[in-house]
């Protein structure tokens, strides 16, 4: 052999004269070769004034001292061109692009191009067949490439789902168990749902793709009446019993103690229409108040009809908000003035929701 089997340098033969000669070829090739960095890829014709040590990647089709070159490095060494066949895996680093080159056995191969064709991406952990592509950072930025740089400095982030019974979602975790979900989950309409453990979920917000209604689905509201007549005697601050609910969500009424049990901090909506049925005088002067954990009248819920009354015909209606803790109770309190009667079955009702 004569000369290696990668790089083809020349070796020093024994007896051979002039051994420098050999040695020196070898070190041009290596200097030319190693580090492999061509000032550009695109230029069919060698540049008027090369600087010593100046690299290129001959483009085709190839004229002047460069004819018949083509995708082979041209090097400028001791004033003459030097070129250079490039064989399967050499690299080059495109100095004016700022791209990686790789040689193929038949071209050259733009390496970052090749990333959009890559099977597994992992930045900080490893990808698998499930996460074909994966992370592990801190913060990520996705950033609108501006006009200046060549954009329209618009971002938009497009994901696709095959069909409407599929998932395209966004699912949050903490500890590697679900907690929030947002997208299209089982259908084309957008909800948010959220999980005390990973596998009970609920459905906090439902967006009709149709129409565009929000539906909160999991929002605390009820609406409640009683199914008898209560008696209250004159001046005295009775609780209705509203034992019966038309519906419930959250279970936020509790019909064996009549009261509304906030599951949450927030503010509220409460409202009561009351139904007056006589005793014995259509006297009786009809009035009722909502009343915080039993003990406190919520301020601007109090309201009395001082006309006269007739039986199963006269209502007073009630409505105000109020700022409650977790655990909270408010109920439907009654009293009469000038005689007593009765809060009538079936049209005596109290409702409430949730409202921030």
């Amino acid at each position: 052999m004569e000369e290696t089997a990668n790089l083809k340098l020349p070796f020093i033969l024994p007896s051979q004269a002039q051994k420098h000669v050999t040695h020196n070829e070898s070190l041009q090739l290596l200097d030319a070769i190693v580090q492999l960095g061509v000032l550009d890829r695109d230029l069919t014709a060698p540049p008027a004034e090369p600087a010593e040590g100046d690299r290129y990647i001959i483009a085709s089709p190839a004229t002047g001292a460069w004819e018949g070159r083509e995708g082979e490095i041209a090097a400028f060494q001791d004033g003459a061109w030097n070129f250079l066949s490039p064989r399967p895996g050499w690299r080059a680093w495109i100095v004016d692009e700022q791209a990686l080159l790789v040689w193929d056995g038949s071209s050259w191969i733009d390496i970052l191009k090749q990333i959009q064709h890559v099977e597994l991406l992992g930045i900080g952990t490893e990808a698998d067949a499930q996460n074909v592509f994966a992370a592990k950072l801190n913060k990520a930025l996705w950033a609108a490439r501006i006009e200046a740089e060549g954009g329209d400095g618009n971002l938009r982030y497009t994901l696709n789902k095959e069909g409407p019974q599929k998932v395209l979602s966004l699912l949050m975790q903490s500890g590697w168990s679900g907690r929030a979900e947002v997208g299209l989950a089982g259908s084309d309409d957008l909800s948010i749902r959220v999980s005390p453990d990973g596998s009970q979920w609920h459905e906090a917000l439902h967006v009709d793709r149709q129409s565009g209604i929000v539906s909160t689905q999991a929002l605390p509201r009820f609406k409640a009446y009683t199914n008898y007549d209560n008696y209250v005697g004159v001046g005295v601050w009775t609780k209705i019993g509203i034992n019966n609910a038309d519906y419930n969500e959250q279970g936020c009424f509790d019909a064996g103690t009549n009261r509304f049990i906030a599951p949450v901090d927030g503010t509220y909506l409460f409202g009561a229409s009351l139904l007056y049925k006589i005793n014995y005088s259509a006297d009786a002067r009809m009035s009722a108040r909502l009343v915080l954990n039993g003990a406190t009248e919520v301020k601007g819920s109090r309201g009395e009809i001082s006309g006269p009354h007739e039986s199963l015909l006269t209502a007073l209606c009630l409505s105000t908000l109020v700022t409650l803790e977790k655990d909270d109770a408010v109920e439907l309190q009654g009293c009469f003035r000038g005689a007593d009667g009765y809060f009538a079955a079936d049209g005596t009702t109290f409702w409430g929701l949730k409202v921030g």
